[in-house]
């Protein structure tokens, strides 16, 4: 049958039936005007938690940005979830079927940094925008990365600059032992640590990696203590933590301890921590700006407990696509996108961001802490001390997107 026979059947059918479901139970008008979004995150495996949250924030984002309608420019807001199960292959597999199938305008997610790796092509082969967020692996915004990609979210660097600008500031010139799990998750935070604390004039003396699943850390704990560092900067996650058995051979009491301030669920875990000093990317009572006011209150009313880390960082990410299809006056053509978003400034419950140009890669501020025991909370508390300046959080340019 010829293009234009079957382009005018096409027409007559819809003239007929204006309203007739089709293309996965989307009407007409709804194809028409739809701005779909889809939502790929780990709703279940071994990173739920995270994704469930991420989801909870993404979808309050929506609504506050939207001030309640789910419209931008007159044009409703429908978010189609998919749930990557934390496992790569499946994340693949479902970012084709949002795109392909459903045929979305933008994705948002995922929550694991495999999972992200796994689908970084689509996005460059469907020519479609992925608005990254969790996921926090440095090469994300690097030379395996495309222009299609924004990260709202921090990154491994940033929290590493954070870092080593609080050390550097407490002891000039500080030698730092930095304690890790082996593998990627604890050798993707140490290096950039040790690039940056170098770069602010300190030194990185000797790095521990225990087995992530180790049980008995006295091996570890002997030999920082015999390297007589100034500060001992920890990196761990996981329920088979060392603060206890740090506590129990004197780490505390004998050492400045730092570390980045991690969900709620794992802040329960680190009592041993009171008096020290680190940094966060969100904490609810740390971020002190409107839009967190009203995330702490919404979310409290509806969940009865406070936003967690990942909770901000869903919303971020949709004030920042509301934002964009705001300047876009509703388009939601990619490339259009690209050009909008490229050093756009958005609103998050931690304040202020923008896309870098060159990369996409969100710069934000983050903040220096001192975890306390508050009577009543089951959780060491952070409490703020100083926001820490995006510029002095910003991370090396990896890769320079064709413009």
């Amino acid at each position: 049958m010829k293009k234009s026979m079957l382009i005018a059947g096409f027409l007559t059918i819809m003239m007929l039936l204006p309203f007739t479901a089709f293309a996965g139970g989307r009407t007409e008008a709804a194809v028409e005007d739809e701005i779909l979004i889809g939502g790929l995150t780990s709703l279940s495996g071994v990173l739920m938690d995270y994704g469930q949250q991420m989801q909870r924030g993404f979808e309050l984002g929506l609504e506050y940005a939207t001030n309640g309608t789910m419209q931008v420019a007159g044009r409703p807001i429908r978010v189609i979830w998919e749930d990557t199960t934390t496992v790569p292959e499946v994340a693949r597999e479902r970012a084709i079927k949002l795109l392909d199938e459903d045929g979305v305008d933008i994705v948002v997610g995922p929550t694991s940094s495999a999972d992200a790796f796994a689908i970084l092509p689509l996005f460059e082969e469907y020519e479609r925008v992925l608005v990254m967020e969790p996921a926090a692996a440095d090469f994300l915004t690097g030379e395996l990365s495309n222009r299609f990609v924004f990260r709202t979210g921090r990154n491994t660097a940033q929290d590493s600059n954070a870092m080593a600008a609080i050390i550097v500031n407490e002891v000039p010139g500080a030698r730092v032992a930095v304690f890790a799990p082996e593998g990627a998750f604890g050798r993707g935070y140490a290096e950039p640590f040790r690039a940056a604390l170098e770069a602010d004039g300190g030194q990185v003396i000797l790095e521990e990696f225990a087995p992530p699943d180790a049980t008995d850390f006295t091996p570890f704990i002997t030999r920082i203590r015999n390297a007589n560092p100034d500060y001992v900067f920890v990196i761990w996650a996981g329920a088979n933590n060392p603060w206890r058995q740090m506590s129990e051979q004197g780490l505390f009491e004998d050492f400045r301890v730092s570390t980045g301030a991690p969900e709620i669920a794992a802040l329960r875990t680190m009592l041993e921590m009171e008096g020290n000093t680190g940094f966060t990317v969100y904490y609810h009572t740390v971020a002190q700006n409107p839009v967190n006011e009203w995330l702490v209150e919404q979310h409290q009313a509806r969940h009865n407990t406070p936003p967690d880390i990942f909770v901000s960082g869903g919303m971020a990410a949709a004030l920042a696509v509301v934002t964009a299809l705001e300047q876009t006056n509703g388009s939601a053509d990619a490339e259009t996108l690209i050009q909008t978003m490229r050093g756009m400034e958005f609103d998050s419950p931690t304040g202020m961001r923008y896309f870098r140009s060159e990369d996409h890669q969100a710069q934000q501020s983050l903040f220096e802490i001192m975890f306390t025991r508050v009577d009543g909370v089951d959780h060491i508390v952070p409490e703020l001390i100083r926001v820490i300046p995006r510029d002095d959080v910003s991370d090396p340019i990896q890769t320079t997107h064709p413009r």
